[in-house]
């Protein structure tokens, strides 16, 4: 892991995150990834604080296990876990946060020992009465040493002899600093010497009450000892739950970082998806200051930069593996959410000169060696900076034109950078292959930092030269060598692969509108097919209804009876008016783009949505109409002329247009109203009367936010009292 971190230079940045972790651990989060991205979002809802540092616990855990006797500072690691996940637990946390909260259940015995312990973790008074009275045995035995120090202090034989009036603690020990010749008037032990030449001395009067000082503690440090026994014997009997709630501290620790490390630098975490699309947007890579935000796509297998030197390249194939890195391992970091990046199995960088003299391996042959183990692999990315290097870059044009193509049928990405245009050449024509040039600034003479996908790049080599202080005559003289007929060449190169990619487009876009002909055709027939059939039974229908009429009829010229004729011709009538032609529709698809007419308007589909759909007539107005309303117009757009035409539709004498909405539910009464508008539009209208009512107020508070959106509504109010009122709307179009 450190070595790929290092070649992405991004050590720092990992640094940086790792230190907001409780406690030293791999940056690597095992388990579900969207699992743990609800965790955090739930998280980010609260303000809470982050966990004290912890020390790693597994020997202690082991030491448990083995029926050992824990430190008390072993223990309060232990303590400052559980008053954390107490801490955690007073939070109103819902969804998964708070299942995963319920499943860690501490134990009364366990909560008890917690108790035991201050936040400097010192045991409280009243915990072990024998423990509290030394504490209070020892405490009284210092201030009495204190007393005897200050006692001899003040005494007038030694004043001259003392170099300050205080009691200094050295090596814990308390002592006077005294000049020499002290022994005359003072017995005692010297324990140091200042940088003065001074002594640092314990007085003899005072040794019985040090003597009495370590008894204490020594009989502390027995009471102490028993405690912990104690707590260790109970921990041992917690031990499983222990090992759980030290796993799920880790777990809650990652969690914890990740998100005080998104919210410091207003960072995002894109998640792996299962999408095969790979979109970078705004991508800053953090080892960068002010950085220009990168975007680029490399959904295709193969990924080219090419182009100016010094321009980027490198960079921009550091910021996608790096980005694919974070993602994978659930890092935050700047780019924009629309971002988008697959869940890779592997991740490889061969960005170094592998040149070793102590291995005895080549340029090449290292490079050789990390190539082969890439065909071991499957579901991986890798990144190569300088493909050429090491070797001649004809030959290694026409090697890895085979091993990119060998890689991309084992599921594996590659970013390539490459100053040689015959490779990009040979794979320009790979449509699993997106070629990507860095940017030149010929005015400036200056990379741009910017990049332009389907294309290959110039090296400016010479012009890069110069930047750097490279002298012009010599500069000049490498043009003359290099010639204008390589010169011509290259751009002949850049050129033709432009044409073949573009050759290739077209031929992909006319295969597309071949294929749905095709598809419209066989529809045409089947569709035509079915109107036969449906033609032959309305008529074998009519022919049988047809003659039950016209039986009925003869029946009532035969009648002799007045009343019977009339009650056949009666039934024959009857007869004949429920002979129903079903009305033969021609079903048909439409698509985006498609010329159709609607009523006396005809435009041009700009959008479908279910049923319905978006049109735009050809005076450039937009209505939504029914797409069962529309038919084909194979009529052309009429060509709009170049000179400004001034259209002035008049209002119909017929007086308003008027719709009520009573009674419908809001989106019905929404969908119906923007019918009514678009038709009143087409009319010409200038203003039309809305009835919403009253009631609840739901429906008139839809129907104006409606109107507040709808682009061809000029202004509205409520209507004149005797037209409604509050309850209807005055629309002006």
């Amino acid at each position: 892991m450190q070595d790929i971190l290092k070649k992405l230079d991004l050590v720092d940045y990992i640094d940086s995150f790792s230190k907001l972790l409780a406690r030293e651990k791999s940056i690597i989060l095992e388990g579900d990834i969207n699992l743990h991205h609800k965790h955090i979002n739930e998280l980010s809802k609260f303000d809470f604080k982050a966990p004290s540092k912890v020390e790693n616990l597994d020997s202690a855990l082991m030491h448990i296990q083995k029926q050992g006797i824990l430190k008390i500072y072993e223990i309060f690691e232990f303590i400052k876990i559980i008053n954390y996940f107490r801490y955690l637990k007073r939070f109103n946390f819902d969804g998964k946060m708070l299942e995963w909260l319920d499943k860690i259940i501490i134990p009364n015995e366990i909560i008890k020992i917690s108790d035991y312990f201050d936040e400097k973790s010192n045991l409280k008074d009243g915990v072990n009465e024998d423990f509290d009275n030394i504490k209070y045995a020892i405490s009284k035995n210092k201030e009495m040493i204190k007393q005897s120090l200050y006692k001899i202090i003040n005494s007038t034989k030694i004043r001259t002899y003392l170099v300050d009036s205080q009691v200094h603690y050295i090596n814990g020990e308390e002592a006077l600093l005294v000049r020499g010749g002290f022994n005359h008037v003072l017995s005692g032990s010297v324990i140091d010497r200042s940088n003065s030449g001074f002594f640092y001395v314990i007085p003899h009067s005072i040794s019985e009450l040090k003597q009495k000082q370590n008894d204490l503690k020594n009989k502390q440090e027995e009471i102490l000892f028993k405690i912990c026994k104690e707590i260790s014997s109970l921990f041992e009997k917690n031990l499983l739950f222990l090992k759980f709630l030290n796993k799920e501290f880790d777990r809650f620790d990652h969690y914890q970082a990740r998100l005080f490390f998104a919210k410091a630098g207003d960072k995002n975490f894109i998640l792996p998806s299962k999408n095969e699309t790979n979109r970078l947007v705004d991508f800053c890579h953090p080892a960068l200051h002010n950085a220009k935000p990168i975007s680029i796509d490399f959904t295709k297998s193969v990924v080219m930069i090419t182009g100016v030197n010094a321009g980027g390249k490198t960079m921009m194939l550091k910021s996608i593996l790096s980005a694919v890195l974070l993602s994978k391992y659930l890092l935050p970091y700047k780019a924009h959410h629309d971002t988008v990046i697959s869940n890779f199995k592997s991740i490889n960088a061969v960005l170094d000169d592998p040149q070793s003299v102590k291995n005895d391996i080549s340029t090449f042959a290292g490079r050789m060696v990390e190539f082969s183990k890439l065909f071991t692999s499957k579901n991986a990315i890798v990144g190569v900076d300088e493909i050429e290097l090491g070797t001649d870059s004809d030959e290694a044009a026409s090697l890895f034109k085979v091993i990119i193509e060998d890689l991309i049928q084992r599921d594996i990405k590659v970013i390539i950078t490459t100053h040689h245009k015959r490779l990009a050449a040979l794979m320009a024509s790979n449509e699993n292959v997106e070629l990507i040039a860095a940017l030149y600034d010929e005015e400036n003479q200056k990379p741009t930092y910017e990049f332009l996908q389907g294309t290959i790049g110039r090296s400016y080599a010479f012009e890069t030269a110069s930047r750097y202080g490279i002298p012009y005559s010599v500069v000049k003289r490498a043009k003359e060598v290099y010639g204008d007929d390589k010169d011509k060449l290259n751009e002949l190169i850049e050129r033709s692969s432009s044409l073949e990619r573009e050759y290739k487009q077209k031929i992909a876009k006319l295969d597309d509108e071949i294929a749905n002909m095709q598809r419209i055709t066989n529809n045409l027939k089947e569709q035509k097919e079915k109107l036969d059939e449906h033609i032959y039974s309305e008529k074998s229908k009519l022919h049988k209804e047809y003659n039950d009429a016209r039986d009925e009829a003869k029946k009532a010229i035969k009648a002799k009876l007045v009343s019977e004729s009339h009650q056949h011709l009666n039934i024959a009538h009857q007869k004949a008016k429920e002979i129903k032609v079903e009305k033969v529709q021609e079903i048909v698809e439409f698509t985006i783009g498609d010329r159709v007419k609607y009523r006396n308007t005809k435009g041009t589909i700009v959008s479908i949505k279910g049923a319905k759909a978006y049109i735009e007539n050809d005076m450039g107005m937009k209505v939504q109409v029914n797409l069962s309303d529309l038919s084909r117009s194979g009529n052309p757009p009429p060509k709009i002329p170049t000179k400004k035409a001034t259209v002035t539709i008049q209002k119909p004498e017929t007086g308003s247009i008027k719709l009520d909405l009573h009674g419908q539910r809001a989106d019905e009464a929404i969908e119906n109203l923007d019918k009514f508008l678009s038709d009143a539009l087409l009319a010409g209208f200038e203003e039309v009367l809305v009835y919403h009512g009253i009631g609840t107020g739901k429906l008139a508070f839809a129907v104006k936010e409606y109107l507040k959106k709808h682009p061809k509504v000029r202004g509205f109010e409520d209507a004149h009292p005797s037209s409604g009122g509050f309850g209807a709307k005055v629309i002006k179009l």
